[in-house]
């Protein structure tokens, strides 16, 4: 394996910091990368910067192995990427010896400390393996990781700790059958998972015989079963998954998001796969549709931390603040979509957050206050599913089910029907 180039490197220490001090995730730093840097490398940068977030904690434990004392953030950054090529990436301990010393002089404020960069590095070169072996997983932040072990125990978060460190495969949801020249293996829910790849390149791709799409997050429609002729409603629909899968499925699509440019992106996958969805962008809570819906999908606003393995910057970046507003966000939306459900009809919450208070304690409530209402069991095998992700009725999910094959991303998913 060849080593990237130091434009890559660089931008890879950039994406690293302003993740960790500016707060940024990094998709939107990606974003401002400069418009000059070839597109490979782009790629490349994001991916060096997610492997060292996702290993931030274990990559730091071997560095402080050689420092005697903490060196220059960025200095620092250049070093997690370094060992990060070496210990995890299987590039050539050499090139990426030579590549950290490079970054390091490409910058005035640590050209001074190359020497310092290229001994670190050397030692990790020599001795770094053998420690690496002994690493367990980034832990989660505090301020997730206790209510999770309250709610799965020690056991169940070490797993899905372990998932996170494993990262996530690339998931598709076909339109039907799976293209000439596509290698990707079907999930038993239905999903195609392949290893990773240039999503746009692939067989397939431009004819929209498939959409991006994790295999937990393709249940919550799945759930609703045949829709065929029904008018659904899809809320806080961007960037469109569940809408498609929705009109795949010949339902009536009402499709709802409160950002104009999210719901950009769920147009232009409607045309791309040649599907049909009236699309509405406004704010769910202060919309009132016509008629009523046959369903009503509601995948609510949450902290996210059920795609940690896909976005290991989340753990970065949130402080477990955010969390009261969002739960009070979810129940009023819960209580608006009720609203749009015809008697006899369903309505399905959902959210890809591994927080009960976001899942289980929000429908609890609900159903203590709306009587109108009933939980539906879900049956996780019929769906290609395991039996013991069904709890209480409904799904939980989490990073670690299926872990020898990629994990799936953390939702909860409740199915309610109402009174007739």
């Amino acid at each position: 394996m060849s080593a990237p180039g130091l434009a890559a490197r660089i931008a890879a220490a950039d994406i690293i910091q302003g993740v960790l001090s500016d707060k940024r995730m990094i998709g939107e730093l990606v974003e401002d990368l400069p418009r000059d840097l070839p597109g490979p490398s782009k790629a490349r940068a994001q991916s060096l910067a997610t492997m060292v977030l996702r290993n931030l904690e274990p990559l730091t434990i071997v560095l402080d192995q050689f420092l005697h004392k903490k060196p220059p953030a960025r200095v620092l950054t250049i070093l997690r990427i370094a060992a990060a090529e070496m210990l995890i990436d299987g590039i050539p301990p050499h090139a990426a010896v030579d590549a950290a010393v490079n970054a390091a002089r490409a910058d005035r404020k640590t050209a001074h400390l190359k020497n310092l960069v290229n001994a670190i590095a050397r030692n990790i070169s020599r001795e770094g393996a053998e420690i690496w072996a002994e690493m367990e997983p980034q832990s989660l932040p505090h301020w997730l990781r206790v209510p999770l072990v309250r709610a799965y125990g020690e056991d169940g978060v070490a797993a899905i700790e372990q998932s996170h460190a494993n990262g996530a495969p690339l998931d598709l949801t076909l339109r039907g059958d799976l293209p000439d020249g596509l290698e990707a293996d079907e999930a038993p829910t239905g999903s195609y998972r392949i290893a990773s790849a240039q999503v746009t390149a692939l067989p397939g791709y431009e004819e929209g015989a498939f959409w991006v799409q994790d295999a937990a997050a393709a249940l919550p429609a799945k759930v609703l079963g045949d829709v065929a002729g029904q008018t659904v409603l899809d809320l806080c629909a961007a960037p469109g998954g569940k809408t498609l899968q929705l009109a795949a499925a010949g339902a009536q699509v009402t499709s709802l998001d409160i950002s104009g440019p999210r719901m950009k992106r769920v147009r232009e996958n409607l045309a791309r796969t040649g599907l049909d969805a009236e699309l509405v962008t406004a704010d769910a809570l202060h919309w009132t549709p016509e008629q009523p819906f046959d369903a009503v999908l509601l995948d609510a606003p949450c902290t996210a931390t059920g795609t940690i393995r896909r976005h290991p910057d989340l753990p970065f970046i949130k402080t477990g603040e955010e969390n009261k507003g969002l739960v009070a966000l979810q129940r009023k939306l819960l209580s608006r979509a009720a609203d749009f459900v015809k008697p006899g009809g369903r309505l399905v919450y959902c959210t890809c957050s591994l927080l009960p208070s976001e899942g289980e304690v929000a429908v609890e409530k609900f159903l203590a206050e709306n009587d109108a209402f009933t939980l539906e069991a879900i049956d996780a095998e019929a769906l290609g599913g395991e039996a013991h992700w069904a709890k209480d009725g409904a799904l939980r999910l989490r990073p670690d089910y299926w872990l020898e094959n990629g994990g799936m991303d953390g939702f909860y998913i409740a199915l309610l029907k109402k009174r007739g």
